[in-house]
């Protein structure tokens, strides 16, 4: 009997904890014309005047913990974990049309990049209502840095803003780049789709071959965002800037992050010694040999670029 009341014990305390940890994590909704935004908040257990990180997520389907169909990493879900352990609080969503976002893309010919910035601009807004939090500070990876920086400018909400393996030049010199390594006759024919988009203009006629990355109805996204460039853009904030980048990134170089910190001197830039983009250890930039750490959740955040992050976030108080 004794042994069965101990065992009641453990189950309740067992139970409590579970409770205790759920509660902590909150679901987040962005209401919009088009649809929900869907994401989630995560609370440290101290829940009052605290500093929240607003987590924009990379190009194409990735999701809200970084994250597509093909490649789970979990990468901003372990980031988002390790600053609750430090006491700061985070929102990560599923951008429009991506996860439990699905309904709010409408259709992707109407898609354009500056959607993408107005939504974090409402995210800011909605969480800039919550009394709970101190200061907020923008965090945006790839892509995301680049629409993180723009919802930036200006905003009297925003506090400070966090660059993670962000591009330093417009998409499509970085998408000339990644593409360099086709053979010459394919790049006689891609490369002036891509400049044409540059200037504006939409493709008539577009092969089979290549409708993946062409097809008409992605084009006017593609325009809209080859119109920005990330080192005008960082150069207009007035907020600290922090700025991380791994020596093993094999999608966004060390060339880049220098280019931002030549753009915004004021900034602080951090080289994370053998991280790839996924924000993983990682010792080589041989392709083949980093696939496996791209599809591997299991695998930790680098503990030198977590340091960094929650250290810049702690210095602002």
């Amino acid at each position: 009997m004794k042994q069965i009341k101990i065992l009641f014990l453990l189950i309740t305390f067992s139970g409590i904890s579970l409770l205790t940890l759920k509660a902590q994590e909150e679901n987040i909704i962005l209401k919009t014309p088009t649809g929900d935004i869907d994401g989630t908040l995560l609370l440290p257990d101290v829940h009052r005047n605290i500093p929240v990180v607003l987590l924009i997520s990379g190009s194409g389907p990735t999701d809200r913990n970084g994250n597509n169909s093909s490649l789970e990493n979990n990468s901003l879900k372990f980031l988002a974990e390790e600053l609750r352990k430090n006491g700061i609080a985070s929102v990560r969503f599923d951008k429009r049309g991506i996860g439990r976002s699905h309904e709010a893309m409408g259709a992707e010919k109407d898609l354009r990049f500056d959607m993408y910035v107005n939504d974090v601009k409402e995210w800011i807004e909605l969480i800039a209502k919550d009394k709970r939090f101190s200061e907020i500070i923008v965090a945006g990876h790839s892509e995301g840095s680049l629409l993180g920086m723009n919802a930036s400018i200006k905003n009297k909400n925003v506090n400070a803003f966090i660059s993670i393996a962000g591009a330093g030049r417009p998409a499509d010199e970085i998408l000339k780049e990644q593409l360099s390594p086709t053979p010459a006759n394919v790049k006689d024919i891609i490369f002036p789709m891509i400049d044409s988009l540059k200037k504006g203009d939409t493709i008539g006629d577009v092969a089979p071959a290549f409708y993946p990355l062409f097809r008409p109805s992605v084009q006017p996204y593609m325009i809209s965002w080859f119109k920005h460039n990330p080192q005008e853009e960082i150069k207009q904030l007035t907020i600290p800037v922090l700025i991380l980048q791994g020596t093993t990134d094999i999608q966004v170089k060390e060339t880049d992050a220098e280019l931002l910190l030549k753009a915004q001197p004021k900034a602080e830039l951090k080289l994370i010694k053998n991280m790839n983009h996924v924000l993983k250890d990682c010792e080589t930039t041989n392709k083949e040999l980093q696939k496996p750490i791209y599809s591997n959740p299991d695998l930790p955040l680098n503990k030198e670029f977590a340091k960094e992050f929650v250290d810049f976030i702690k210095k602002l108080k």
